[in-house]
């Protein structure tokens, strides 16, 4: 199936989004983290294109879409829900599944629980829900989540850097053999770009909100039951693999598999990941 680049005007917002499969196939929504776009489900999107209508758009911020300056428009994620919301509803989805990752999660959670009759299933690759999901590493962020003071902002801008978004996020814990630098490259490339840091700054303070609304998403999850498929990098640095079992706790149902890779499971292991989907999909969608 042929992959198609679109757009699609949401408020003041120009989402950029990639397209396959047929108009008629049952939807998946395909929603990316930091700081990458919907370049990260390049590989992932033709081998499930042949059962699915298959759609990434990229969040307000990052990737393709243009959005307003700061300033103009609030980097929270209430505001990245409530655009993502809105590119579906101008898409006519009515029932979708939903693919969350990294910051994607949060934002699908949002759109679950205001609208849980729209979700037919959810998998989440590395998209945390629970406290247990947190490694060590959140140093710096929590101090900002805690004092939001210019001091404890820039400790946080080393996040953004090349070194850290290409080893730390994207090497740690995955065969080099099989890591293409295309996804990271393109992630430092989006990050240079003016005002690109002061951005994800904003949505870095704004992610203890994400925190906050845990026992909202978990709710959810006990009061409608969704189906659910966790494929989780087991090696991932931020986000551990307790944090896929925990699902458990409230989704008894849940299907967790863990892979042996690092954050960015796709890079490496899309093959092993669409097969779990096409295997799972089958049997809930």
């Amino acid at each position: 199936m042929a992959v198609s680049y679109k757009t699609q005007k949401v408020k003041d917002v120009e989402v950029f989004y990639r397209e396959s499969g047929s108009r008629d196939a049952p939807v998946l929504l395909l929603l990316h983290g930091f700081p990458s776009s919907s370049h990260m489900f390049r590989d992932l999107i033709p081998l499930l294109a042949d059962r699915y209508r298959v759609i990434a758009p990229d969040l307000p911020g990052f990737g393709q879409t243009t959005s307003p300056q700061r300033g103009n428009f609030a980097y929270t994620f209430d505001n990245l829900a409530d655009v993502i919301t809105g590119f579906t509803e101008a898409l006519g989805l009515t029932r979708f599944s939903l693919y969350v990752f990294d910051y994607g999660a949060p934002v699908g959670f949002r759109m679950a629980i205001a609208n849980p009759e729209r979700i037919t299933a959810i998998i989440s690759q590395n998209g945390n829900a629970y406290t247990e999901g947190f490694s060590d590493e959140w140093t710096a962020w929590e101090a900002y989540w805690r004092d939001p003071s210019d001091e404890n902002r820039e400790a946080c801008r080393a996040s953004l850097s090349p070194a850290v978004i290409e080893n730390w996020q994207y090497r740690t814990g995955t065969s080099t053999e099989r890591l293409s630098p295309d996804g990271y490259k393109l992630d430092i490339a989006f990050m240079s770009r003016p005002g690109a840091e002061d951005i994800q700054l904003d949505l870095i303070l704004d992610y203890r909100t994400n925190i906050d609304r845990y026992p909202e998403f978990q709710t959810y999850f006990r009061n409608h039951q969704p189906p659910f498929l966790a494929v989780w990098g087991r090696h991932d640095p931020a986000f551990v693999p307790a944090g896929a079992e925990a699902y458990k706790r409230d989704l008894p149902a849940a299907e967790v598999h863990l892979l042996d890779t690092g954050h960015f499971s796709l890079e490496t292991h899309a093959d092993e990941i669409a097969q779990f989907i096409q295997s799972f999909l089958i049997r809930h969608v």
